[in-house]
């Protein structure tokens, strides 16, 4: 029995050894970092990992990281870029998206392919065909960095400069976004004063929260201005017809709703076509 105890008490000892052992974390050799910049408009944001020098030769035909071969720009998992919107690396259109970008260094400047994201292991885009390739000027620094630095830098209201830095040696790109393209739509857009689809939400929301009067007037006029051009949807026209008879002009809700269920029966949606004949059969008693 004494034997038993002891076999079993040595084994749970062992359990929560194991699990303390589990539980016990320490500094990673190539510690994560992200890093968000805003370039006009648009999010730029960068994950990776920042292995550090430790002595090593970085670049170079027998260095760390040769040259002519792939490598992943950083330490662990598959560097990863997210664009917000559409832009442009040097001359290069790059959609909105993430992507794993990985870099073939040389002396004078590095191929940087950009592969839609798909997994945190690096190795398998070697394999793949890129989204988009660019290359990136190299310089040589007056001094030397120690750890992998991605950054931007020379940001501007529509551009930065997207730089890989790690020893004296420091690649960059040209990152451009459609910054006045974007704002002189939203500039045309709001001048040009609200659309059909806003009248329509409008006049829409005042009549389903209920409000009546001068209020329930207004909401007419946002919805007459919605289904007054050439192609008025059934929906629509059916809300103008219930405003009209919540403010009791119970003629003109009935052709209004006619005109509704012409267009449901035009689109084949049979809850609208029922709506409104339950409607105008409402409404004619009225």
């Amino acid at each position: 029995m004494k034997k038993t105890l002891t076999i079993v008490f040595v084994a749970v000892l062992g359990f929560f050894f194991t699990e303390a052992q589990a539980q016990i974390k320490t500094p990673a050799a190539s510690p994560a970092a992200k890093v968000m910049q805003t370039v006009g408009l648009t999010d730029v944001t960068v994950e990776y990992s920042r292995p550090s020098m430790k002595g090593r030769t970085i670049f170079g035909a027998n260095a760390l990281v040769p040259y002519g071969k792939e490598w992943r720009l950083g330490a662990n998992a598959a560097t990863k870029i997210s664009f917000s919107d559409d832009v442009t690396v040097n001359d290069v259109a790059i959609k909105k998206g993430d992507y794993a970008v990985i870099a073939i260094p040389n002396a004078t400047s590095w191929a940087v392919e950009f592969h839609p994201h798909d997994g945190g292991s690096w190795s398998p885009y070697r394999e793949k065909t890129p989204a988009a390739t660019v290359t990136a000027a190299v310089e040589t620094l007056p001094f030397s960095v120690e750890t992998f630095l991605i950054m931007t830098d020379n940001v501007t209201s529509n551009s930065a400069d997207l730089e890989f830095i790690w020893g004296k040696t420091v690649a960059t790109l040209k990152l451009s976004t459609k910054v006045d393209e974007t704002v002189m739509a939203a500039i045309d857009k709001v001048l040009a004063g609200p659309t059909a689809g806003d009248y329509y939400t409008a006049g829409s929301y005042y009549f389903d929260s209920g409000k009546t009067g001068a209020d329930l007037e207004k909401a007419l006029t946002w919805v007459q201005k919605a289904t007054s051009g050439d192609s008025p949807r059934f929906w629509q026209v059916r809300k103008e017809s219930q405003i009209l008879a919540k403010l009791g002009k119970y003629k003109e809700a009935i052709a209004t709703a006619k005109k509704s269920l012409a267009l449901a029966t035009e689109a084949g949606n049979a809850d609208y076509i029922k709506m409104n004949n339950d409607s105008i059969s409402k409404w004619m008693k009225m």
